[in-house]
Order: structure tokens, then C-alpha cells, then sequence
């Protein structure tokens, strides 16, 4: 019993340098995004992550414990990404923009990069009324959904460091603005008449496009809410020929850019 005791001992030794080899990592990640935010230096760098797993490999060289070590390094990154994004973003980013303009694809990914939690509103609001958006519609009609959307709003005030996927119409009320902007950013992503047609055309839960699948109506709807949704916006990004990759690299520059911005005429 009493050598049981002196190996849990030595265990919690180890558990302590851990503990303290961590914290120092964390600190080091934190000084790394602030030289990149400085210097302009990309922040995701997917490729040095690779890197690190490579080294990592070598030095274990043939250690009869690799699989479980790569293992908690994997969590390890993945936590890193975590605190990148607390000092990146201390506020919920709104992805907003006509439907197809790419809302749901780039917030996971953004989900997926960063860290943060991802929230698609239209599905918040399918779960707590336990009926389809098109159901909604055909019930209730647009404006009780639009009521819908502005407590979804309310509702997400009480987080943080949240990436909410916002329904395309939910620049239609100046409500939302507000809602929106009390914490967080704004992003507006869009997409050519053409672009959001070619990627909704096969969705049965666009209840706004309805018998109305094509170019013209989606470009004459589109012009219509254009001001709205500029007037709302924070930053920009054009969806079209871009892969994930490069969308999600380019909303975090600019929202980078936007709060150097905002900080330097505060100071």
C-alpha cells in the first residue's frame, strides 16, 4: 500500500509540471497572436500545425506510449485554437447575407478554426417551435417568423464568442441592428443572382423562393434588401470563386482590421 502511494505521488508530480508547462504554453500562444495582429501575419496557419504534429512524431521517435501522446496533443491544438480565439474575438460574430450567400457553410468552418461555438438561428427557432421554417410560414405567416428571429437575437445577448449563422432576412427589421451590435460584430457575406441560385436551386426549405427558382427574382429581392444589409454590416466579404479556406481567412483579417481600427480612434 505503501508504494501504491508513493507512485501516485511521482503521478502528481507529473500532473503539476503538466499543469505548469501548459499554462506557460498558453501564455506563449497569447504572445503569438498578439505579434500577428502587430505585424499582419496571417492568423490561421494550418500548415505550422502540421508541422508541430511532424516534430512531435520524430521526437517520440518508437515510444510505447506515441498513439496516446499524439492523442493528447491533438486536444492540446485544438485548445490552443480556443484561446486564440478569446483574445482575437471577445464578442459573437453575425454572419449574415441573402440565402446561399454561404452563412451556414463558413460558420462551421469559422466553428471548426476558431473554437467557438456555432449557432444557426433558423435552427434554434425550428427546435423550440418544433415545426420546419416552411411549416412556420405556411401557419403563422412571415412576420410572426420575423418575431422569432428578433428573440433569437435577445436571447443570444447573454453569450459570447459565439459564430451565429443569421437567417437572410433578418436585416428586414433595424430591431436586429441593435440586436446584433449590443455584442458582437457583423459580417456580411454575398454572392452573384447566378451563385445563389446554382447552390439553393435543389433546397425545399427556402419558403420565400417558392415557385420562384430563378435569376430575376432572385436578383430583384436581393436588390431590395441590398441597403439593409449594408447599412447593418461591419466588414464585407464576396463569396463567389473562393474556397472556405480563403472566405474564413479574409472575415478574420478584416474583423482584425475593424477592431485596430475602432481601438485607434478610442485611444
Amino acid at each position: 500500500m505503501e508504494q501504491l502511494e508513493k507512485i501516485r505521488e511521482k503521478i502528481g508530480e507529473c500532473d503539476n509540471r503538466i499543469i505548469e508547462a501548459l499554462a506557460d504554453r498558453m501564455v506563449h500562444i497569447q504572445e503569438i497572436i498578439s505579434y500577428k495582429k502587430a505585424t499582419g501575419i496571417p492568423i490561421l496557419q494550418p500548415e505550422q500545425e502540421k508541422k508541430q504534429t511532424e516534430t512531435l512524431t520524430q521526437k517520440l521517435g518508437d515510444n510505447e506510449f506515441e498513439e496516446e501522446i499524439l492523442d493528447i496533443f491533438k486536444y492540446i491544438v485544438k485548445n490552443s485554437r480556443r484561446v486564440q480565439a478569446k483574445s482575437l474575438f471577445d464578442y459573437n460574430v453575425f454572419l449574415i447575407g441573402f440565402m446561399g450567400a454561404g452563412k451556414t457553410t463558413i460558420a462551421a468552418e469559422l466553428e471548426r478554426k476558431l473554437e467557438m461555438r456555432r449557432v444557426e438561428m433558423d435552427a434554434m427557432i425550428v427546435e423550440k417551435q418544433g415545426m420546419s421554417i416552411s411549416e412556420i410560414f405556411d401557419e403563422y405567416g412571415e412576420a410572426y417568423f420575423r418575431n422569432l428571429e428578433s428573440n433569437c437575437l435577445i436571447e443570444l445577448q447573454k453569450v459570447k464568442q459565439s459564430i451565429v449563422s443569421c437567417g437572410g432576412g433578418v436585416v428586414m427589421r433595424e430591431d436586429n441592428s441593435e440586436h446584433m451590435k449590443k455584442n458582437g460584430r457583423v459580417v456580411l457575406l454575398t454572392a452573384k443572382p447566378e451563385t445563389i441560385l446554382e447552390r439553393v436551386k435543389d433546397s425545399n426549405d427556402r419558403p420565400i423562393l417558392n415557385n420562384h427558382m430563378n435569376v430575376e427574382f432572385i436578383s430583384n429581392l436581393l436588390e431590395k434588401r441590398r441597403e439593409k444589409y449594408h447599412a447593418v454590416a461591419d466588414i464585407e466579404v464576396a463569396t463567389d470563386g473562393k474556397n472556405e479556406d480563403q472566405i474564413c481567412d479574409e472575415i478574420i483579417a478584416k474583423l482584425i482590421a475593424f477592431d485596430n481600427e475602432r481601438e485607434a480612434k478610442n485611444a
